[in-house]
């Protein structure tokens, strides 16, 4: 190559280069909208230091579902201590109140009157706003008894569900209450593709998806794919973030998790990162701008 050839491959090197400089984290307020505080957190992680764990990573409202529903109801009924952390509780009714409830919940009738036992009671935080997060390891038992019950009973009740099924469950859930508002956990955490995402959106335009684990978000860089983005673009309002503390690592990881998730929303414009990163659950649930 000559000597003016290798010139004006460095600026051709260096304009590309320039054109996919990437823009600063998102710095706004964040919803958490997979959160569990779970039996097994309790002696590890006290609630004061989850709380402080949130407001160091700018979270100010998270949507909480326990097992059992005491870790929700800790959070709900210590609301001196929310509020001096900024953070809104936001309470779900979970399905389990033991790890042998994920696998047969959807025909257990006592599981129908848990549910109702706590719709009744409520939280120190006000009246439970959904329910789940449950489990279908097999989507066939979206036509469970009891998992169809539990979508009416959410629909007539103008509750939200949040629930961890693949693609095919979609139809199937949503089907029994066609109005009811399904977030979609992981937004399929088994990778349902692009194109499949978007034929659910189109067709339930009660469905959500909230983003946690989701494979193929983003690339090796942390930065949100290309894929992802278009997506993004056209549905703004229907995404949220969450990030699944179901286990204790996911604790320990905590800050670095909303760190992360702000780095990808930053690749996305302003006014969509913060419908992502707030705006959504917020218009959800009603909550109001934090201060």
């Amino acid at each position: 190559m000559s000597a003016l050839g290798r010139v004006i491959g460095g600026l051709l090197l260096a304009i590309v280069t320039l054109g996919v400089a990437r823009a600063d984290p998102y710095v706004g307020a964040l919803f958490d909208a997979h959160l569990h505080y779970n039996d097994e957190a309790f002696a590890t992680y006290p609630l004061p230091d989850v709380l402080a764990r949130m407001q160091r990573a700018g979270v100010r409202a998270i949507l909480a579902n326990s097992r059992p529903n005491d870790g929700t109801k800790s959070l709900a009924a210590a609301r001196a201590q929310t509020a001096a952390a900024g953070v809104t509780i936001v309470p779900f009714v979970r399905l389990y109140r033991n790890r042998a409830d994920y696998t047969g919940w959807f025909a257990d009738e006592t599981i129908y009157s848990m549910v109702l036992d706590e719709l009744a009671r409520g939280t120190a935080a006000g009246p439970y706003r959904g329910l789940g997060e449950f489990h279908l390891y097999d989507s066939a038992n979206a036509n469970g008894p009891v998992a169809a019950k539990l979508m009416r009973l959410a629909q007539n009740r103008g509750l939200a569900v949040l629930a961890h099924v693949d693609d095919p469950a979609i139809d199937l859930l949503l089907a029994h209450a066609p109005k009811a508002r399904l977030i979609w956990a992981h937004t399929g955490i088994s990778g349902a593709p692009v194109e499949r995402v978007r034929e659910l959106m189109r067709r339930h335009p009660t469905l959500l998806g909230e983003l946690s684990y989701r494979p193929g978000l983003t690339d090796a860089d942390g930065h949100l794919s290309a894929p992802w983005k278009a997506l993004f673009a056209e549905f703004p309002t229907r995404f949220l973030l969450g990030s699944d503390t179901w286990v204790n690592a996911r604790w320990s990881e905590y800050e670095s998790l909303m760190q992360a998730a702000r780095i990808w929303l930053g690749d996305l414009p302003p006014a969509t990162a913060q419908r992502i990163a707030w705006r959504n659950a917020a218009d959800l649930f009603e909550l109001a701008e934090p201060k």
